[in-house]
């Protein structure tokens, strides 16, 4: 809704700027796709190490 507002709000001071934004913003979220499923990769795994590491503490029940 913020980012609405901020469109709506450009949009009355310069409208060829926010038709631009309009039209790029879909590109531009498509190309930084891969990298959020990259990183979202890289989360995962760091994840799964930690669990590892920590496993054996959790099961003799130590924090």
């Amino acid at each position: 809704m913020l980012n609405f507002l901020l469109w709506l709000i450009l949009f009355v001071i310069c409208w060829p700027i926010a038709i631009i934004a309009l039209i790029l913003y879909p590109i531009v979220w498509l190309l930084l796709l891969p990298f959020r499923l990259l990183g979202l990769a890289v989360d995962i795994s760091f994840d799964l190490v930690r669990n590892i590491f920590q496993l054996p503490f959790r099961l003799l029940g130590v924090k």
